[in-house]
């Protein structure tokens, strides 16, 4: 007992020493004992839910509620100053003052009304002259267009003779255009008289018909038109028709061109970026402004100075014949070589062995040196001598079809070479088992002969002699048109120097 105790009396005398040492604290003040009326009516509605205090927090959010919507601004309409009283007088003097528009039938605007000295007319007077400008309908005639313009069936009449006795009134395009003008009318219940009308009949001629006192008269009025072609040359790029385009060439000169170089050569594979296009189009424009464009006349193509395609529009077909005279190529198969059949397909005595045995193909008579033409795309898979066949060159379509040439005088391709519809693969000659110049021409499908002659061909047209000499002129003059010129300013017809006086004429005019 007496360890405890005095156990217990050296606690104490050591919490005294540290009381001791202990700054003196600072008295707290005692909580009041009321509360204030935020404490009282404000709280959390999260907290306490069901108590006293949160049901007062909870009422007093309502009244404030019911408060701020008691006292919510009115949204009613409000009166306006009552409208004026506006007299006619008023009213019409406002009008004139409006800004109406047009397409809802605006009256606004200052009027005057009539006065006692205005006295009405009984027939409003008619129009002296009246102009306007009928247009022919593209299954229309002549006479039809004018009666309802308005002229009378006598006029009419004379229009169409005066017309048809300058030129053919089927060579009147639909859309044309009629300047008409019709004059004083001597009773309203009878048509107009014809005074004048006027229309362009080509473009270099303009028909007049007038009635200056007299009967209508036709006067021809001839318009000077320049007939230089359209040259426009450029390079390739990144797209041939693009580049075209953007030269200055009409779509549909494009179109015409890219159609016929696509039969001359593979657009895709042998047209590069840095090739250049050279196109001739005809351009008629007359000294009134209007133009016409014509057909491409010439589609050409160079790579580094050298031609790659050159092809004229030549003769009334208007195909296309390369610079040797060959012409445009068609779809199909195109015949190998221009002569007819001799010999035919199926079992035959042979000329020279004497016996009898198949014949596998066509032959075609032609001339020695005659061009052989390859009849589609292909690939040549043999050129050389063959037997009896002689120079032979067989050629592979693809799809299991193949063809063959035999008795050449020479072989123009070499083995793996491809070559194009058209495109001369050898030359006709007698070469093997032959009798005389001709071409030996066979098919095969899956490596089988087949006949020929079941195969439409399509012939590819040559100009004679005289026609190839007369197309080369026109090829060489063609290509002597300055790209451009047909855009020049034409020079007007009195600056143009004037015929010169003949001798003759001088020595007449001399004085005496």
């Amino acid at each position: 007992m007496t360890e405890a105790s005095d156990g217990r009396s050296a606690v104490r005398a050591m919490r005294a020493a540290r009381a001791e040492t202990r700054p003196p604290e600072t008295p707290t003040p005692k909580a009041q004992s009321g509360t204030t009326l935020a404490e009282k009516w404000v709280g959390d509605l999260g907290s306490d839910i069901g108590s006293a205090r949160w049901f007062r927090s909870l009422g007093l959010l309502i009244s404030l509620i019911v408060v701020a919507f008691a006292f919510w601004p009115d949204f009613s309409a409000l009166h306006a100053a009552a409208p004026a009283r506006l007299s006619d007088e008023e009213r019409d003097e406002y009008r004139s003052q409006m800004i109406t528009p047009l397409a809802l039938g605006a009256d606004s605007g200052r009027r005057m009304g009539p006065l006692r000295l205005v006295v009405p007319l009984a027939n409003a007077p008619e129009r002296p002259v009246v102009e306007l400008t009928a247009t022919l309908g593209k299954e229309d005639t002549l006479a039809a267009m004018l009666r309802r313009a308005g002229v009378s069936g006598n006029d009419a009449a004379r229009v169409e003779e005066l017309i048809g006795n300058a030129l053919p009134l089927e060579q009147i395009g639909g859309g044309t255009s009629f300047d008409i003008r019709l004059g004083r009318r001597a009773n309203p219940s009878q048509p107009r008289p014809l005074e004048n009308l006027t229309f362009r009949a080509r473009l270099d001629l303009e028909l007049a018909v007038a009635r200056e006192g007299g009967p209508l008269a036709l006067e021809r009025r001839v318009i000077r038109v320049d007939d230089t072609p359209l040259r426009i040359t450029g390079t390739v790029g990144s797209g041939l028709y693009r580049a075209a385009r953007a030269a200055g060439a009409p779509a549909k000169s494009v179109q015409q061109y890219l159609k016929a170089l696509g039969d001359a050569l593979d657009i895709n594979r042998e047209v590069s970026a840095g090739d250049n296009f050279d196109m001739v189009i005809a351009y008629r424009r007359a000294e009134t402004g209007e133009v016409e464009v014509g057909d491409v006349l010439y589609a050409g193509l160079d790579r580094r100075g050298s031609p790659r395609a050159q092809l004229l529009r030549w003769g009334k077909d208007g195909r296309f014949y390369d610079a040797n005279g060959q012409g445009e190529l068609r779809e199909g198969l195109i015949r190998p070589v221009n002569g007819a059949v001799g010999s035919g397909f199926g079992m035959r005595r042979h000329p020279i062995l004497k016996i009898r045995r198949p014949h596998n193909g066509l032959d075609f008579r032609a001339r020695s040196g005659q061009p052989i033409f390859a009849v589609t795309d292909g690939t040549v898979i043999m050129a050389g001598r063959n037997g009896g066949f002689g120079n032979f060159v067989k050629l592979n379509h693809g799809g299991g079809l193949a063809t063959g040439y035999a008795h050449m005088s020479r072989i123009a391709v070499n083995r793996g070479q491809r070559v194009k519809r058209g495109q001369v693969i050898g030359y006709v000659g007698s070469t093997g088992l032959s009798t005389g110049p001709h071409l030996h021409y066979e098919m095969y499908r899956g490596g089988r002969a087949i006949n020929p002659a079941s195969v439409d061909f399509v012939v590819r047209q040559q100009l004679s002699a005289a026609e190839l000499r007369q197309f080369r002129s026109q090829l060489i003059e063609l290509k002597k048109v300055k790209p451009g010129a047909a855009l020049e300013p034409l020079v007007p017809a009195s600056a143009l120097p004037a015929e010169p006086q003949r001798e003759a004429d001088r020595l007449s005019n001399a004085p005496g």
